[in-house]
C-alpha cells in the first residue's frame, strides 16, 4: 500500500469544527475545483472550514487564491523559518502585501526550526522578529512554527512583545512548556502527532490548556493521525485527531469540536464559517 494513499473518511463528528492549519496546495489543490472538492470532503465529516498556510512565496500566493476561491477557506502567509537563509527585501514586501489581504487571517507560519539545517539560527530569528512586528502592525494573529527551538521561541516572543493572539501550531512541547504558554495566554493547536502512542511528553501536555486555549489542525498533507499514520493527510482526516485529543482530555469529542470552533472564530474572526450545511445535508449545531 502506498504511503501517500489517502485513507477513507472517518465517522463524521456530531458537532462541527475547523482545521486551524493545513496546506491545501501541498494536498494537490491547484484550482478552485480541487479546493472545493477537498472542502466538500471535509464538510461531510464535520470540518466546516480550514486555514491554509504558506511557507514560501509561491505557497503564499496559492493560499490567498484558495481563500478567494472558497468561502470555507481562509489563509495565513509568512516565510517558514527553513526558508530564511537569504530573503530579499522584495520577498518580505510581498509577504507584507499578501498578509494584508482581507482573506488572510494570520501571519504564519513563522518561528524557529532547529531540526533542519536549512537556515542559520540568526537568519531565522531575524525573520521571526520581523513577522512578529508584522502581525502586530496588521493586528492579526501570529502562527508559530516551533521545532526543537522551544526556549528561543518563547524568549523572542517575550523580547519582542507578543501580538494579542499567538497560536503555537502543531504544539510539540511538554507539559511544562504548555503551562508556560497557557500563563502567557497563547493558544495551543494540536495535530495528528497527539494521537501517536510514542509521543508521551506531548500527550501529557495535551491535558494542560483549558478548553478556550485549544485548536485542532491537520498540518496536511503531513502528520496523518492514528490509525492512518504514514498515509497522506487532508482536512477530512481531522476527526481522528479530535477524538484522540478528546480521549486524552477526558472530554466528549463533540464538546471538544464545539470548543475548538468557538476558539477558531475568536482567533481568526467572523470569516470562519457559521451557518454551514454539509454536502450530506447536515447543519452545524455549533453555529
Amino acid at each position: 500500500m502506498s504511503r501517500r494513499e489517502v485513507p477513507g473518511p472517518p465517522e463524521a463528528l456530531g458537532a462541527f469544527t475547523v482545521d486551524a492549519h493545513t496546506h491545501l496546495d501541498a494536498c494537490g489543490c491547484t484550482d478552485a475545483a480541487s479546493v472545493r472538492a477537498a472542502m466538500d470532503r471535509a464538510s461531510a465529516v464535520g470540518v466546516i472550514g480550514a486555514v491554509t498556510v504558506a511557507d514560501d512565496l509561491p505557497a503564499a500566493r496559492a493560499a490567498v487564491a484558495a481563500a478567494h476561491w472558497d468561502a470555507r477557506v481562509l489563509a495565513a502567509v509568512a516565510l517558514h523559518p527553513t526558508r530564511t537563509k537569504a530573503v530579499t527585501e522584495d520577498e518580505f514586501a510581498e509577504i507584507e502585501r499578501l498578509a494584508a489581504d482581507p482573506r488572510v487571517v494570520a501571519v504564519g507560519e513563522t518561528g524557529l526550526d532547529y531540526y533542519w539545517d536549512h537556515s542559520p539560527p540568526e537568519a531565522q530569528q531575524e525573520s521571526f522578529r520581523w513577522h512578529i512586528d508584522l502581525a502586530k502592525r496588521l493586528a492579526k494573529p501570529l502562527m508559530v512554527h516551533d521545532r526543537d527551538a522551544h526556549t528561543d521561541v518563547l524568549r523572542i516572543l517575550r523580547e519582542e512583545g507578543a501580538p494579542d493572539t499567538v497560536i503555537l501550531h502543531c504544539f510539540s512541547g511538554d507539559a511544562a512548556m504548555a503551562r508556560e504558554c497557557v500563563d502567557a495566554g497563547y493558544v495551543l493547536s494540536f495535530a495528528g502527532t497527539v494521537t501517536f502512542r510514542n509521543a508521551k511528553d506531548l500527550r501529557e501536555a495535551a491535558v494542560v490548556p483549558p478548553d478556550d486555549l485549544v485548536l485542532v489542525e491537520t498540518d496536511a498533507p503531513f502528520l496523518t493521525p492514528h490509525p492512518h499514520r504514514g498515509r497522506a493527510n487532508e482536512p477530512f482526516c481531522l476527526p481522528w485527531t479530535v477524538r484522540g485529543l478528546a480521549e486524552l482530555r477526558g472530554a466528549q469529542a463533540d464538546s471538544l469540536a464545539e470548543a475548538t470552533l468557538r476558539n477558531a472564530r475568536r482567533c481568526y474572526g467572523p470569516l470562519i464559517p457559521a451557518d454551514v450545511t454539509s454536502p450530506d445535508g447536515r447543519t452545524s449545531r455549533s453555529a
